[in-house]
C-alpha cells in the first residue's frame, strides 16, 4: 500500500503533458503468479473513465468475462453518501438480508495465492533528480538496458531560472528532474535497476516511481 504523499506538483504537471492523471487505485487482479492485491498512485490515461472521476465522486472497474469492462461511478465520501450506505446497511440488518458476500460463507472460499509485487509488470513513470552534467542520462539509460527495461521516452528539463555554465558543455550542474517512461517491465526489475543508479551516485535523493495503468 502506498498514499499520495510523495507526490509532487512537478509529478502532476509531468503527468498532464504526457497524457495521464494521477489517482490513488486499488487493484485486485488474478495474474499466473496469483492475485495480486495493491494501493498506489497510479497514472491513468486522460481518454480513460477512471480519468474523469474528480472530488468525493468513487469509481469501481470491473473485468467480466462475458461483458469486459464495466465502469461504475457514484458519490464515494460525505456526509449524504456514508449516512445513505450505514442506513441501507442497518435496514438489511433489520430485514434479515445478511448474506454471504461472496455467495458462501468465508471458510469455504478457496486460498489464493498472494503473488509478490515484485512480480507486477507494467509500465512505469520515474523521475529522477540528478546532476545536470554531460553522461547522467547515458548511465541511467545503461542501468536500465542491463536489467532489460525497454524506455518509452526519456525527458531532461532544467529547473526556471537555472543558468548553463559555459565550462561545465553548456550544463549547470545542478540537480534537475529526468523523467523516464518505460515499456512493461517487473517490479523486481525496476527496483534493482534504480538501486544501481543510485550506488553510482547519479541521483540526489531518492526516486519517485508511479505505476502506469493503460486500459
Amino acid at each position: 500500500m502506498e498514499g499520495i504523499e510523495r507526490i509532487a506538483p512537478l509529478d502532476l504537471r509531468m503527468a498532464d503533458e504526457l497524457g495521464f492523471r494521477i489517482k490513488l487505485l486499488g487493484v485486485a487482479e488474478r495474474i499466473a503468479a496469483g492475485i495480486e492485491q495493491r494501493v498506489h498512485p497510479t497514472m491513468v490515461p486522460k481518454s480513460s473513465a477512471i480519468a474523469q472521476v474528480m472530488g468525493v465522486t468513487n469509481a469501481v472497474t470491473i473485468d467480466a468475462d462475458a461483458v469486459r469492462e464495466l465502469t461504475l461511478i457514484g458519490p464515494g465520501a460525505g456526509g449524504d453518501a456514508t449516512a445513505s450506505a450505514v442506513v441501507a446497511d442497518i435496514a438489511d440488518v433489520a430485514s434479515g438480508m445478511i448474506g454471504a458476500p461472496f455467495g458462501r460463507p468465508v471458510d469455504r472460499l478457496d486460498k489464493a495465492e498472494r503473488a509478490p509485487m515484485q512480480r507486477h509488470e507494467g509500465g512505469y513513470y520515474i523521475r529522477l533528480t540528478v546532476h545536470d552534467r554531460p553522461g547522467v542520462a547515458a548511465g541511467v539509460a545503461t542501468r536500465m538496458a542491463e536489467a532489460n527495461i525497454s524506455i518509452e521516452s526519456i525527458l531532461q528539463k532544467r529547473p526556471p531560472g537555472s543558468v548553463p555554465s559555459p565550462d561545465k558543455h553548456g550544463r549547470s550542474g545542478e540537480p534537475v528532474p529526468l523523467v523516464l517512461i518505460t515499456y512493461a517491465a517487473s517490479e523486481g526489475a525496476i527496483r534493482g535497476a534504480l538501486d544501481k543508479i543510485a550506488a553510482d551516485g547519479l541521483v540526489s535523493e531518492d526516486p519517485q516511481l508511479i505505476r502506469i495503468e493503460r486500459e
